[in-house]
């Protein structure tokens, strides 16, 4: 199982980025996938989540109503739309899938991990 997660880079405040994950190895139709980011000197962090059928989505507070997740199940791929970003939107932003189609926000139940990507929002 790999997961490439892309679409990361420098973005002005109040602008926005659409990060990529493409899953590869198996059928990820039926597995919820998630969106995690690291700020600079802190922990990881959930930032959405969606699940297998692309029915259910849940984000974290700080980023309810700019940030929106889908998929697309023919591709195997999971985006993060993110607008109106803030400086502190800033981070290594990461992908990852698990092995059951319900959402979810804590890292300990994915599964899979994508490398990362760096998103950075200048003010």
């Amino acid at each position: 199982v790999q997961l490439q997660a892309s679409g990361g880079g420098l973005v002005q405040a109040g602008g926005s980025l659409r990060l990529s994950c493409a899953a590869s190895g198996r059928t990820f139709s039926f597995s919820a996938m998630g969106w995690f980011r690291q700020p600079p000197g802190k922990e990881r962090e959930f930032v959405a989540s969606i699940s297998g059928p692309g029915s259910r989505t849940s984000y974290t507070d700080s980023v309810k109503g700019r940030f929106t997740i889908s998929r697309d199940n023919t591709k195997d791929t999971v985006y993060l739309q993110m607008n109106s970003m803030k400086p502190e939107d800033t981070a290594v932003y990461y992908c990852a899938v698990r092995n059951r189609a319900t959402i979810a926000t804590s890292e300990i139940e994915y599964d899979f991990w994508g490398q990362g990507t760096q998103v950075t929002v200048s003010s």
